[in-house]
């Protein structure tokens, strides 16, 4: 008798996830070969975990036992391991059962599951983890609910599966509880998977920024050369925790060096070790990276860059392996100025005064600059993180460290792609939500992208405008260079948000309150007039006109422009100017930020940064940074009054899936529905398109044109002619059918054969604004809605909104005021305004139904024209293919390198 083949192992449900303590684990089908691996892990769980497993004393598994825990079919039998260095810490396995629960194979959608988990592992978060992939697992395998039976004294499992935010029923009988989860992704569930993935993550940046303990490996015997320098810096920075150095080249009676314990490897340490700073060359730090696996270090920065992708990937995994996660390689370090921390592993010459900010840059030698502006303008930070290539750790994990950390008020990052935009803008949006602004600057964005070794790059670009649209979106402050990151970043640290855009102007310089004046206007500010002094004003005369300006209930934020005069011209008069500004603003509406702009007045800044009012070498830094805050200012009220996604009675769900169904081609390119399915589709939500009937000939066109009544358009839908009304292609307003028969010979002995132009007739629609509608899914970050004005605005100009969907009323509203042509809908130049509001519901209708229908690739409405009353839809075309994953809903796993 041939014993069965084993099935093919299902590669891609392997992943790494990180644990409630910020370690990492590896998840992955158990297969044949685990043999030894499951007997080692089932003698290393209690009696009472193994009681709690099988409802009886199993003391150790037999050989059928391990057969059939090991041997799958991947479909109907399931199990899943966590693995730590190649050791299980956790199993999980489900089997396929009918409705009596007896063992049944597909189509039956219900299945048994288990868990078990290392005693000195539980509490980590294993179990959870495991549940999501399982979960996934399950779905995609068509189980769609889960049957476990649980004795009632094990409330860690009860718990794990009431916990899972997934719809479930729970029942009492023969002595144990009986708990059914259905296993399609709910609100809650989402919700949950991503609370833990926050809290995890988070937990896995703390432990690098906050180290019990460091070695620096790598630290040369005389100074100079990374290593020592980092080791020379934690040192001076008055680091809190156990410090290391190792050096393999170390003498034989050493023990010290550079004034710590030395020794040859990380091994050696008999103490437990939190961060390896790794300061090796590069062809070393995959042997090193093993040392510290196998010494249980939690994590690694990597200073060495020059590895190849495939060495980097390598790396990645290699550390994962054993629970660690990796900063780099090619990172500058990491800095903590917490007082219990005062961490320095980086070869910045010291560490930063403490402050509220918190910085991330890819690029060492951007990180430097920022590093150096920062300290040169007397501000301070909480942590900073530089993650070279982002092998492992990324943006998005100190987006998640921050989210919460009571020491960071404003986020400031330096990227050179973002690697994830759909999670990105998921956590920003969270982040700056709740009170911490993200600014951020992409460099590359406008020549190409990222670096070759910058892996995080996608490899589809997603255009440039249309992720800085989701970007500010999701409430991201967007700026053009690194100096104009510091200018937001130290005005967001240490002065409230403006209330509103009018801005009050006081200086003792007619001309520099002019140049601040202007800027407002230019920043789209609302400037009173200037409130000047005389030249030769003194500082107590600054006092007065600033708590003046504060007082003003017409204004909602200041802009003081200084220059040196009679009484402000030494540096005592610059700190006695500060002081006075000081004063000025302690004694006034909190409610309100001020800014300074200077010229050559020495003090004055350093006086304003020992008492948070931002200084500005000129008034259009001032007045740019002024104008960040203010639509952020913006957005955080528009993101506390979300708006409403509305209901229409009209809408008929069931109709249009029924008209997609078949129509994805499966696996294979996207494909174009036919015309009468794409305007029977977007009737099914409320979307009429404008009847377009052929012309052929020229008698069949003006049998349309009777149909349709006149006056009518003759057009051409070739595909290289469409919308190019400069070729002629389109003739207008045609009210006779003596008109038709001439335009039909004149487009026809213009451009060519019929039977290529593919000619129809159309009605005419009301006269209006003419605008073009778009919904897509982009792999990379979703389905996206678009909108702009037709012709040389959107195509030539670039001028498109963009939102991400779902979209509410307030966003198609706002999606509508976002473009420059904007004014062209209400009423531009004494034309009678157009019908937004109808415009508006347009692209809610659409955006529905997108979002209601993955195998919807792509709904084109061009031209749109928005009349004074009312919208018609001129031509459409939907595109249909398989839907991308939707990794943001599947089980938490890091990025794979």
């Amino acid at each position: 008798m041939r014993t069965p083949a084993q099935p093919p192992y299902p590669a891609h449900w392997e992943a790494d996830v990180v644990l409630r303590d910020g370690g990492t684990a590896h998840i992955r089908p158990i297969a044949p070969d685990d043999a030894d691996r499951l007997v080692g892990f089932y003698e290393r769980v209690s009696d009472q975990s193994k009681y709690y497993r099988f409802f009886a004393p199993y003391p150790r598994l037999s050989d059928r036992d391990v057969h059939r825990f090991t041997h799958h079919d991947y479909v109907d039998r399931v199990g899943l391991a966590a693995t730590v260095g190649g050791e299980f810490l956790a199993t999980v396995r489900y089997d396929r059962v009918d409705e009596q629960g007896n063992a049944a194979s597909a189509p039956a959608d219900r299945a048994e599951v288990a868990f078990l988990v290392q005693d000195a592992h539980q509490g980590r978060g294993l179990a959870s983890a495991l549940l999501e992939h399982v979960a996934a697992v399950a779905r995609e395998r068509g189980v769609r609910r889960f049957e476990a039976e649980v004795l009632p004294a094990n409330g860690k499992m009860i718990k794990v599966f009431t916990d899972a935010g997934y719809s479930q029923r729970r029942s009492f009988a023969d002595g144990s509880v009986h708990l059914s989860l259905d296993l399609e992704p709910t609100a809650e569930s989402v919700a949950v998977m991503r609370a833990r993935e926050q809290r995890a993550e988070a937990r896995s940046v703390q432990r690098l920024l906050a180290p019990r303990s460091v070695a620096v490996i790598g630290a040369g015997r005389r100074p100079g050369g990374a290593g020592r320098t980092v080791l020379a810096g934690l040192r001076a920075g008055g680091y809190a925790g156990e410090l290391y150095a190792v050096n393999a080249a170390l003498a034989d009676d050493a023990t010290a060096l550079g004034g710590v314990p030395a020794f040859r490897s990380v091994r050696d340490i008999a103490a437990p070790v939190d961060l390896a700073v790794v300061a090796v060359p590069a062809d070393r730090v995959a042997a090193v990276t093993a040392d510290c696996g196998e010494h249980g270090v939690q994590g690694l920065l990597v200073l060495a860059a020059g590895q190849t992708r495939e060495q980097q990937r390598a790396l990645v995994a290699q550390a994962r392996s054993h629970g660690m996660r990796i900063i780099g390689p090619g990172a500058f370090g990491v800095l903590n100025t917490a007082p219990g921390v005062r961490l320095n592993a980086s070869p910045a010459p010291h560490l930063p005064r403490p402050g509220r900010i918190g910085l991330f840059t890819q690029s060492a030698a951007i990180g430097i600059s920022v590093l150096d502006e920062l300290d040169g303008r007397g501000a301070g930070l909480s942590t900073f993180l530089s993650a070279g290539s982002r092998a492992d750790v990324s943006g998005n994990d100190a987006l998640q460290y921050w989210d919460d950390d009571p020491a960071t008020d404003v986020v400031l990052m330096y990227l050179e792609s973002v690697g994830n935009p759909r999670k990105f803008t998921r956590l920003a949006r969270r982040t700056a939500a709740a009170g911490t602004p993200v600014v951020v600057v992409r460099g590359g964005r406008h020549s190409g992208g990222a670096p070759p070794h910058d892996h995080a790059a996608p490899a589809g670009r997603t255009p440039e405008g249309t992720v800085s649209a989701l970007l500010g979106q999701a409430g991201v402050i967007e700026a053009d260079t690194a100096v104009e990151l510091v200018d937001t970043g130290l005005l967001l640290a240490h002065q409230p948000l403006p209330r509103g855009p009018r801005v009050a102007v006081v200086g003792n310089a007619e001309a520099l309150t002019l140049v601040a004046h202007d800027a407002c206007r230019a920043q789209r500010l609302s400037p009173l007039p200037p409130a000047g002094l005389p030249p030769g004003a003194d500082p107590g005369d600054f006092r007065h006109a600033l708590a003046a300006a504060l007082a003003d209930p017409g204004a909602d934020a200041v802009v003081v422009t200084a220059v040196p005069g009679v009484h402000l011209g030494g540096p005592p008069s610059g700190a006695r100017l500060a002081a006075a500004l000081h004063e000025a603003v302690a004694g006034a509406d909190a409610g309100k930020p001020v800014v300074v702009a200077h010229l050559a007045l020495d003090g004055l800044a350093d006086g304003l940064a020992d008492r948070g009012i931002p200084a500005y070498p000129s008034a259009e830094r001032a007045v740019r940074a002024l104008a960040q805050a203010a639509r952020h200012a913006e957005w955080r009220a528009r993101a506390a009054a979300p708006g409403r996604v509305p209901e229409y009675d009209d809408i008929d769900e069931a109709r249009a899936a029924r008209l997609l169904d078949g129509a994805v081609p499966p696996g294979g390119a996207p494909a174009r529905l036919a015309a009468d399915a794409v305007t029977g589709l977007l009737a099914a939500y409320g979307i009429t398109v404008q009847p377009a009937l052929p012309a052929r000939d020229v008698d069949e066109a003006a049998e349309a044109a009777g149909r349709l009544g006149y006056p009518v358009a003759l057009k051409t839908t070739a595909p290289h002619l469409r919308h190019r009304a400069d070729l002629g292609g389109v003739r207008l307003g045609l009210a006779t059918q003596g008109e038709l028969r001439r335009a039909w010979a004149g487009l026809t002995g213009q451009l060519g054969d019929p039977a290529e132009l593919q000619p129809v007739v159309q009605a005419m629609a009301p006269r209006g604004v003419d605008t073009v509608l778009r919904a897509a899914v982009d792999p990379a970050i979703g389905a996206v809605l678009s909108f702009g004005l037709a012709g040389p605005p959107s195509e030539l100009l670039g001028d498109v909104g963009h939102r991400l969907l779902p979209v509410t009323d307030r966003d198609t509203a706002a999606l509508v005021r976002s473009i420059r042509a904007a004014p062209m809908l209400f009423g531009w130049r004494g034309a009678r305004p157009a019908d937004t509001d109808a415009l508006e519901e347009l692209l809610l209708r659409l955006g529905r139904l997108v979002d209601d229908h993955p195998g919807i690739a792509a709904v084109d409405l061009e031209p749109v024209v928005v009349a004074p009353r009312g919208v018609t839809v001129l031509s459409a075309a939907v595109t249909v293919a398989a839907p991308p994953p939707r990794t943001d809903l599947g089980p938490r796993r890091l990025a794979a390198y």
